[in-house]
């Protein structure tokens, strides 16, 4: 399954807009399905695919450019928990998409950042449905 959009609401992330990528490379006329939520995480990886797709239709979202910087284990296993977090309404980001939308640098081989920041994105999410 690959994101090719996101379902915004009222300047809301509500959601994501899926479709197969057997049917994306065969350029197949099938219309994709949306999944609703209160919530999305991107938790695309390296290119923060959906915090991409958001950006390019609100440039002023992220003044940069969406990209990791230079290798730096350490400062990077740190940072990618601290910035995790809501990066637009209803839109949060994890893991390594949280160095391509804010900069940060590359990880490497070490994950412990990669688990504290989805734990730290659920408890997040977990917080405001309580709300």
């Amino acid at each position: 399954m690959e994101a090719e959009d996101i379902v915004l609401k009222d300047e809301t992330v509500k959601g994501v807009v899926v479709n197969n990528t057997a049917v994306l490379m065969g350029r197949l006329h099938v219309d994709p399905f949306c999944i609703c939520s209160r919530y999305v995480i991107d938790a695309t990886g390296h290119t923060a695919k959906l915090v991409s797709i958001l950006k390019d239709r609100k440039p002023e979202m992220f003044p940069q450019k969406l990209q990791e910087y230079f290798m730096d284990v350490e400062t990077s296993e740190a940072a990618v928990v601290a910035k995790t977090g809501q990066v637009y309404p209803g839109l949060y980001v994890a893991g390594m998409s949280v160095c391509g939308t804010f900069g940060l640098p590359r990880m490497g081989p070490i994950f412990g950042g990669m688990l504290k920041s989805g734990k730290k994105a659920a408890e997040l999410i977990k917080k405001a449905l309580g709300n």
